[in-house]
């Protein structure tokens, strides 16, 4: 009998590979998900850092923008969003931000510029995966009659992620192994048609694989045959983002938090500072300027006890000033982290604080991000 919490959940086509290798099996975003395996949070976390981890992110979303040549549909992108999409080479990879008109963020997403010449007037995107159905009406709702906004729910998604990522996928897809940090191109994965970039979300160094839903499974085992790779769940996926003062949308940053708030203002570029034209600007360049209320921190609790997502976090005299947004044991920093937002009287790292846990005032302190120092490949420069 079908499990009624389950049974009306989206899969991903490596579903059944999941079960296969013993995943703990979750609600997420709409989808069942794997949370982790028989080897357990903390060992996948320490495996991603060491060696290379895969995960299955086939449940966010691809989408494309299409039209006529690079110039309408990077201007399409453009009044949406906070990047310069008008200068983005072929090939390359923005991170970038889906505002309303008051400038709170609908969606953090990743934008790649195919790197082939027939693929001119094209621009990928990856979207997360509990914000597709609202970022499909907010984008195609706003783009012009000549831009086209296609789904590709066809295809899977798999992320490789670790130190030695490159030594494993170099035996399938030898060109991904020379890309470097947010780049792509399209390519052969044991003669498999797929696109590849250099890129995730752990702050390791690793890869991106888009590939036809029906060929994941054969990505997925060639990959998990290499010594390096092991499969790896949504929780470790969490505490390595966390790790790397990664935010996850629907808990650092939402349509209540603008980029300044959430100390994302790299995200907007040199360019559209100057000006403008994203949904928001006016508001967003007045909190440049005069600043906000309140601001995204670290935070690293004393002692050994995590302070997890609702967490209250007070000054010295008992006043609530904030709240976590972000929490757990950091296997890495070998205690726990969390992240928040607090007054900005607070935000300077090295101020000490309380979080309220389980009725109780644990010290703490603002601290830098990230805990974990970013890895990412990039090649010298010639």
């Amino acid at each position: 009998m079908a499990d009624p919490q389950t049974q009306d959940l989206n899969t991903t086509p490596l579903h059944a590979l999941h079960v296969e290798l013993g995943g703990k099996m979750v609600p997420f975003a709409g989808y069942h998900m794997p949370v982790h395996y028989p080897l357990g949070i903390l060992a996948e976390h320490n495996w991603t850092r060491e060696n290379a981890g895969l995960f299955d992110v086939s449940h966010m979303g691809q989408r494309a923008l299409v039209g006529a040549d690079h110039g309408a549909v990077a201007a399409a992108l453009e009044a949406l969003t906070t990047g310069d999409f008008a200068a983005l080479h072929p090939g390359r990879m923005r991170y970038t931000l889906l505002l309303t008109e008051a400038g709170t963020i609908i969606d953090d997403l990743m934008v790649t510029r195919p790197a082939a010449p027939e693929d001119d007037g094209r621009l990928n995107l990856i979207v997360n995966a509990a914000r597709k159905a609202v970022d499909d009406a907010a984008i195609a709702g706003a783009l012009p009659g000549d831009i086209r906004y296609e789904l590709a729910d066809d295809r899977a998604l798999l992320a490789l992620q670790g130190p030695k990522a490159a030594d494993a996928i170099a035996r399938h897809a030898p060109e991904a192994a020379e890309l470097s940090f947010m780049t792509a191109r399209s390519t052969q994965f044991d003669g498999i048609a797929c696109q590849i970039s250099r890129s995730g979300y752990t702050g390791e160094d690793g890869f991106e694989i888009s590939v036809a839903a029906d060929a994941a499974e054969t990505v997925a085992r060639a990959l998990l045959g290499e010594d390096e790779v092991a499969p790896i769940g949504l929780g470790a996926r969490d505490s390595l983002r966390l790790e790397a003062g990664l935010c996850l949308y629907g808990h650092d940053i939402d349509e209540t938090t603008t980029p300044v708030e959430a100390d994302l203002v790299w995200a907007i570029s040199k360019r559209r500072r100057s000006e403008g034209g994203f949904p928001g600007a006016d508001i967003i360049f007045r909190q440049m300027e005069t600043g906000t209320e309140r601001r995204r921190v670290g935070i690293r609790p004393e002692g050994r006890a995590p302070a997890r997502e609702g967490t209250e976090i007070q000054d010295d005299a008992g006043r609530p000033i904030g709240t976590v947004t972000s929490g757990g044991f950091g296997p890495t920093v070998g205690g726990p982290v969390a992240m928040g937002y607090v007054d900005s009287g607070f935000a300077e790292p090295g101020t000490e604080i309380s979080l309220i846990v389980r009725g109780k005032p644990l010290p703490a302190r603002v601290a830098a991000l990230p805990f974990v120092p970013q890895r990412y490949y990039r090649k010298p420069k010639a």
